[in-house]
């Protein structure tokens, strides 16, 4: 059998990881849909799960990456820290490959 080896890019902040591909992926999700709860949805996450990961990533980087209001369409979007940090994860990603 072959071995396989996987890589992965993560940004750890005081040991939590504040960027890996999991919320990288919920990142684009919120940028494509507008909203925490379709973005769980369309990654087949609970809304709890992609809520806990959208309040670490904000309360972890200085810049929060992402913008929320409460309720109705549009509920969130990314801030310009946030479509910077997709950038660098598409990035750094793509180099590791």
């Amino acid at each position: 059998m072959a071995a396989l080896l996987k890589l992965k890019a993560q940004i750890l902040v005081d040991g939590e990881i504040a960027l890996g591909p999991g919320k990288a992926d919920l990142l684009d999700a919120i940028a494509a849909h507008g909203s925490i709860s379709a973005a769980a949805r369309a990654l087949g996450l609970s809304y709890r799960r992609a809520w806990l990961m959208v309040d670490a990533m904000n309360r972890l980087f200085a810049d929060p990456p992402v913008q929320t209001a409460r309720g109705g369409p549009g509920g969130a979007s990314l801030t310009p820290a946030g479509k910077a940090l997709v950038d660098i994860n598409r990035a750094s990603a793509a180099e590791l490959e």
